[in-house]
């Protein structure tokens, strides 16, 4: 025993008035004995500021005893904090004179957002977002097909369901061991009445599974010790049992040793990925407790991770929890009581130079700002649809400015200039261009380090002499006038971007293509229901992406974001999720309608690139007859009468069954329809818009797909409506 004098005192802080309750704190009381100091257990009640005591039991001969005890050296705090935070009061006046163990570290959400912020352990985390209703739910499921819903608050794996998208129409919901098929109604009913008893969460089913086919994870639980070291106190693997997919202990998983373990899965790789699991936790330990000092002011001593690893060996986290429960096997209760008092010793003696520490830690000047991606786009077609995705993506993790869509002239980047503050941690802007010297302009307002031009095409052609490299020449302004270190991202499949001015440029150049070979180039490029999917490599391995857009034009807005994406460091389930994106309006919007009837709104921008990629769009879902109304393309100059006869003779070659022009000259567009051989009762000409819906009443019938397109100053968004409202589902 030590002596008397230099014996530090332990008090045990809980909300229970029973000590015989709760069950560790035998343990402590006994290898604080062990360790030489005196340990007492209390509740906030029975504190006595006055006297500066406090009515105790003491563990002594076999059972506990109330004594009065002076105030300790330290208080290890062991009770719920939403029981104590009755007692906030006593509590605070204590901490103001007792330094404290275990600091909670605030619920699942608010760590996972603190690891989020902080970016540092950002890859690790599994997409979460919180239910806020039903339809977020079903965004949710539409694209992860398999997802986990539970309680923002949960304990012990209580209250979690599993649920997969089953079809169309058909939901199977796994909780405890129970498997249920819902109907879309029916689940429905399950999660409002769960969303009106509490929050919930809801994140994408990333399991780990074993050679026999058992679900499993890895806790990591990792203690301070009695230097004031982070150490792991063990690791181990938690398997589900048969049938179930749920590894919590408390649901019947079990636990094994983790050597044998990882053997068994991984042969020779099993020390590396010991190792690696436990960098990890050490690595995560002490990420938090920075955090905890910079944000609050604390120190934290014990957090348990669970984990999982994919196919191919990644870390996931599952969660965090705060002072974690002790692992139910291999006697491992006395190592972490042991690390816990330890450490409790150490705090008493030095908390004052801890205290310092943490206020030097809350003092130090972050790192030079390192310069945020400022992410230019610019081209003949796809610029406010690649902003959108680039936005959705970084938005995943950052918080970042983007331009409202369509926004691109130099007076909205003079008003973005006064808008974006410290806050952002990207931009991303759309640089629109009419004439030559406009981006150069746009530069010198906000100069951008990552630049995209889309393509190179006719849009405002005939502003320049009819000659396409006139355009590129201007296009060329943002590679000149953006950071010259900076990245540039180009088509590869657009023969026109080879006349953009490169030569001078020092910084990287990245190529995107699906006909190519390009740096990130799509593949298996399919239709679906309102959008598209394709395959891509990413760090060598193959990832499905999805875009809820239609047409294979939009497929390389999509892969300018990815590539902007990865090279910024996101995670492919980042830019998969990312890409699920809100589209800009009218872009190629599908109405359904009553009788089958399909209306395709494309009534944005029009130039002869965007109106073959609409038609595309429109021989690919048309399931019947397919309609195609076209209206102008402007600002085509001397190039008009040539692109308008190749438009029509497109419209022939691929196979269109009515095909209606409006506007003034468009008829240019349907006499070389007719010219190439398309049945003249089939085409039609209209510069009054009142006398082409009077067709459309008359001419469209069930099953058809209609396709409108044309640029917004000649309003045939009118049509759409029209169409919409006349063939409405009742």
């Amino acid at each position: 025993m030590k002596g008397s004098l230099a014996m530090t005192i332990i008090g045990m802080l809980h909300h229970r008035l029973d000590p015989t309750t709760v069950l560790k704190s035998y343990a402590y009381a006994a290898v604080a004995k062990a360790e030489g100091a005196q340990f007492f257990y209390f509740t906030p009640k029975s504190v006595d500021f006055a006297k500066r005591s406090i009515r105790a039991k003491v563990y002594e001969d076999g059972q506990w005893h109330e004594k009065t005890m002076p105030f300790p050296d330290v208080i290890y705090n062991a009770g719920s904090p939403e029981k104590l935070s009755v007692s906030k009061e006593i509590i605070d006046r204590l901490k103001e004179e007792i330094p404290f163990t275990t600091h909670s570290i605030g619920n699942k959400w608010n760590v996972m957002k603190r690891l989020k912020e902080a970016k540092e352990f950002e890859q690790y985390l599994i997409p979460s977002e919180i239910v806020k209703d039903v339809d977020v739910f079903h965004k949710f499921i539409n694209y992860y097909k398999k997802v986990v819903f539970k309680p923002i608050d949960g304990r012990k794996g209580k209250g979690i369901y599993f649920i997969t998208k089953a079809g169309t129409k058909h939901f199977d919901v796994r909780k405890d061991s129970t498997n249920t098929t819902y109907s879309k109604p029916q689940l429905d009913a399950l999660l409002k009445e769960q969303l009106a008893a509490g929050t919930f969460i809801m994140q994408p089913y990333i399991q780990s599974i074993t050679k026999s086919g058992q679900v499993y994870d890895f806790r990591l639980h990792v203690q301070k010790n009695g230097e004031g070291k982070w150490v792991v106190t063990t690791v181990y693997p938690r398997i589900a049992p048969n049938g179930s997919i749920i590894p919590n202990i408390n649901n019947g998983g079990f636990t094994n040793y983790l050597d044998p373990f990882l053997e068994q899965e991984f042969k020779e790789e099993a020390y590396n990925i010991r190792r690696m699991l436990e960098h990890f936790s050490l690595a995560l330990a002490h990420h938090l407790d920075e955090i905890q000092m910079e944000k609050f002011g604390e120190v934290i001593d014990e957090i348990g991770i669970d984990v999982g690893l994919d196919q191919q060996q990644k870390i996931w986290m599952y969660e965090v929890n705060w002072r974690p429960g002790c692992p139910p096997a291999f006697y491992l209760e006395l190592d972490v009581v042991i690390h816990s008092i330890r450490y409790a010793m150490y705090l008493a003696k030095n908390h004052k130079n801890m205290q310092k520490e943490i206020v030097q830690q809350q003092n130090q000047q972050p790192a030079e700002k390192k310069s945020i991606p400022i992410i230019a786009i610019t081209g003949s077609a796809g610029k406010t649809t690649t902003k959108a995705f680039v936005g959705s993506i970084l938005s995943k993790k950052w918080n970042v400015f983007e331009s409202k869509d369509y926004w691109n002239t130099t007076e909205h980047t003079k008003k973005h200039k006064e808008e974006i503050n410290d806050s952002h941690q990207a931009v991303v802007l759309e640089y629109g261009m009419a004439y030559p010297g406009i981006i150069t302009n746009h530069c010198s307002i906000i100069q951008p380090n990552i630049s995209i031009v889309t393509n190179i095409g006719l849009a405002h052609v005939g502003n320049f002499d009819g000659d396409v490299r006139g355009v590129a020449k201007a296009k060329s302004e943002l590679i000149h006038g953006m950071d010259q270190q900076g990245l540039l991202i180009v088509n590869q499949d657009d023969d026109n971007s080879r006349y953009l001015e490169t030569q001078q440029f020092k910084g990287k150049i990245i190529t995107v293509g699906i006909k190519k070979e390009a740096d990130y180039r799509a593949y298996d490029l399919q239709y679906k229901d309102i959008g598209m999917s394709f395959k891509m490599k990413l760090h060598g391995q193959e990832i499905e992406m999805y875009i809820p857009i239609l047409g294979e034009h939009h497929v390389y807005n999509a892969l300018n974001a990815v590539a902007v994406a990865d090279l910024l460091g996101f995670s492919a389930l980042d830019i998969q999720a990312g890409l699920n994106f809100k589209k800009p309006p009218r872009r190629l919007t599908i109405y359904n309608c009553r009788d089958d009837i399909t209306v395709i709104d494309d009534t944005v921008h029009s130039h002869p690139q965007g109106v073959r990629a609409a038609i595309d769009v429109l021989t690919n879902i048309a399931k019947n007859r397919k309609v195609a109304i076209i209206g102008q393309m402007r600002e085509l100059g001397v190039l008009r009468e040539e692109e308008y006869k190749k438009v029509g003779e497109y419209v022939y070659d691929v196979g269109i069954d009515e095909f209606i022009t409006y506007g003034f000259r468009t008829d240019e567009m349907s006499n070389a329809a007719i010219a190439k051989g398309m049945d003249p009762s089939r085409v039609h000409h209209f510069i009054n818009k009142d006398q082409l819906h009077a067709l459309l009443v008359k001419l469209i019938k069930p099953h058809d797909t209609i396709l409108v397109k044309g640029a917004s100053k000649t309003n045939m968004f009118e049509t759409v409506k029209f169409l919409d409202q006349t063939f409405r589902e009742e």
